[in-house]
């Protein structure tokens, strides 16, 4: 039975994603999603999606905002753009999207169904119920305005959406997963996001079931009206009900200051990641390694990216950890270093191509990153934070660093590496 697995505070962000990241984020989000069904198969890259701290990982390792809610966008986007044209190959399709694309779900389900044979009516109907559950049976304060459903030829599918409190500046994302789900109403849901606002009504709770039935027995003998006249009387008395307060539940609290701190990060895993790229990059990436452009930089975005495909779930309680692969396009913890990102698209479009191929040697030595990770981060030391961020800055130029505010001009090496963002928030061209 698919359960909640979580909850966390999206911070709201204004903002556009610049096409020349968002192109970026399509090739890499696509190439990821195939080394997954690759190794793993498609039924666990829906599980993936269905995990909330995966997923702000996943927008992370990418170089959007890593705190914020606009990875929700970006990422359902990207990936709409990147897997349609495959979705012949692997299977899997992207549906809805944000504002009037959600609302087009339901036409896109059938389309689908019709194409590779199966129900798509049920799946738009599930659309609508799912839609419905979190924005009606959960009334938690927030307004959905995202939808976005994942199928694959199997029917099996996983939801993504979102909704916004725009008083309190703050998102709530909600996931549900196919996979042992047998009723809409009983604990659907795979996990929500979101700080817990206090009470809230959540008839989709298999506790609420005595009060599900209640208030269809009320509604049947009094009638709307004299229902209605009920609940005012009651408020006018000031009588207040009280709910049970429901378990509380492990969730990601995703802090509303942009810069990445060194709490914000696990850096013992961080030490882990970098440690492995340095060892095993000479071993396993040698002729890559003689490549002008692919050096050690772009073997440690490699080992979080490795990570991304490979780390099992516990292993994402730090979404910020993975912004330090190709940073943020807010310049947050770095400017999104072009060169190593398009590196790093290069070195898992080739592994990919190559597993298609028979030949895993490129996407084993990825897992064998991933794996000497793990190994390394038990005593495995490294600068700290604000030293990692300063080199990264520091050598902005000579990666190609580019952000929402132009590109990195070349500075001295003085120390003074760690530099205010621009003044006013005005671009630079």
């Amino acid at each position: 039975m698919a359960q909640r697995a979580g909850n966390a505070d999206l911070p709201l962000h204004g903002g556009r994603v610049p096409k020349w990241l968002g192109d970026r984020m399509t090739r890499l989000g696509t190439v990821i999603t195939e080394a997954i069904v690759q190794h793993y198969g498609r039924d666990e890259f829906l599980r993936r999606l269905a995990h909330p701290f995966w997923f702000q990982s996943f927008g992370a390792v990418m170089g959007m905002d890593w705190h914020s809610s606009g990875i929700t966008t970006s990422v359902i986007g990207a990936l709409k753009r990147g897997l349609t044209p495959l979705s012949g190959e692997l299977g899997i399709h992207i549906c809805g999207g944000r504002g009037q694309h959600s609302r087009k779900t339901p036409g896109e389900l059938v389309l689908i169904g019709d194409h590779v044979g199966f129900d798509g009516s049920a799946l738009a109907e599930a659309s609508r119920l799912v839609a419905k559950v979190d924005s009606a049976a959960v009334q938690d304060g927030f307004d959905l305005y995202l939808h976005g459903f994942i199928v694959t030829d199997d029917a099996k599918w996983v939801v993504v959406q979102q909704g916004m409190n725009g008083d309190r500046r703050q998102a709530r994302r909600y996931h549900w997963l196919s996979e042992g789900l047998t009723s809409f109403i009983d604990s659907p849901h795979a996990a929500i996001e979101g700080r817990d606002q206090g009470e809230i009504i959540n008839l989709a709770d298999r506790r609420a079931a005595a009060s599900r039935a209640g208030q269809l027995d009320l509604l049947n003998s009094l009638g709307p009206d004299r229902l209605i006249g009920e609940v005012a009387s009651i408020e006018s008395r000031g009588a207040a009900t009280t709910m049970a307060a429901q378990p509380l539940l492990p969730h990601l609290i995703m802090p509303t200051h942009h810069d990445v701190r060194a709490t914000d990060v696990n850096l013992r895993r961080l030490h882990g990641n970098f440690a492995a790229a340095a060892d095993r990059g000479p071993k396993d990436f040698e002729e890559l390694l003689l490549v002008p452009g692919v050096g050690a930089r772009t073997v440690k975005a490699l080992a979080l990216v490795a990570e991304v495909v490979h780390g099992a779930p516990c292993r994402f309680a730090d979404p910020a950890r993975f912004s330090l692969a190709h940073g943020g396009k807010d310049r947050h913890p770095f400017p999104v270093p072009l060169k190593v990102y398009d590196e790093t698209i290069n070195v898992m479009k080739s592994a990919v191509r190559n597993g298609r191929l028979g030949r895993d040697e490129e996407l084993s030595a990825l897992k064998r990153l991933d794996d000497q990770s793990r190994r390394l981060e038990r005593y495995a030391t490294g600068p700290d934070l604000k030293e990692i961020v300063a080199g990264e800055f520091k050598d902005s130029a000579q990666f190609g660093g580019r952000s929402v505010f132009g590109w990195e001009p070349n500075r001295e090496e003085d120390g003074k590496a760690e530099v205010a963002p621009v003044p006013n928030g005005r671009a630079r061209r």
